[in-house]
């Protein structure tokens, strides 16, 4: 004589909320640009004159916050965002985004999804701060490196308030910098480290706070 298993409860669909896939949100939302503008360069669609309009609207430009005239209202406060979904190129474009998978990926798992895209955000607001105090007035500034700085900086944070190994603290942080002073060379100055700087510091403070109410 036997017993059936019992079947395993079914969880009501009414409870059962979507989770939504925040990273590969943002990786189209960077791609797609990038995917228009060449085409456009290549002559598939549109003319050359794509890219440069799409940074005159979108990139970030210091001189906004000055005496600047806008191309549309809002425009100053917008390219805070707008600046981070545009890229200098395909390369530029590819990299950032292989960056954010594998940074992204267990972040998101671990703060979630909503807290993912608040320290995204954040880090991307924050970036644009240091470049707007650091960097050059009259020179644009695109790509999502800043947001993904302040993922680096998160998970070496978190990394550190598990352990309070300051090792994992120092090290990685002194990889970082070293890591922009040999892109800055290599690149004959055109690197934003002001962005990568303010989109670090922005990073690690969202994330302190994530940690702290996490005690709570």
């Amino acid at each position: 004589m036997w017993s059936a298993r019992p079947a395993p409860e079914q969880p009501d669909l009414q409870d059962v909320k979507p989770t939504l896939p925040i990273i590969w949100v943002l990786l189209v939302m960077c791609v797609l640009p990038e995917l228009v503008f060449l085409g456009a360069d290549v002559g598939y669609w549109g003319d050359r004159t794509w890219r440069a309009l799409g940074l005159q609207y979108g990139a970030f430009w210091p001189g906004l916050l000055d005496n600047w005239r806008p191309n549309y209202t809002g425009q100053p406060i917008l390219m805070f965002l707008t600046y981070g979904f545009l890229h200098a190129g395909t390369w530029h474009m590819g990299l950032n985004m292989v960056t954010l998978v594998s940074l992204g990926r267990s972040l998101s798992t671990q703060v979630g999804q909503r807290q993912f895209l608040v320290l995204y955000i954040g880090s991307m607001i924050g970036g644009a701060l240091a470049f707007t105090l650091f960097g050059p007035v009259s020179s644009p500034m695109v790509g999502a490196s800043g947001a993904l700085f302040g993922l680096a900086g998160a998970l070496i944070l978190d990394l550190w308030w598990d352990t309070h190994d300051w090792r994992l603290l120092v090290l990685p942080t002194g990889g970082l910098i070293l890591l922009n002073v040999i892109m800055y060379y290599a690149m004959d100055g055109l690197l934003a480290w002001q962005t990568h700087l303010g989109g670090f510091l922005a990073g690690v403070w969202v994330m302190g706070m994530f940690l702290i109410h996490e005690g709570d």
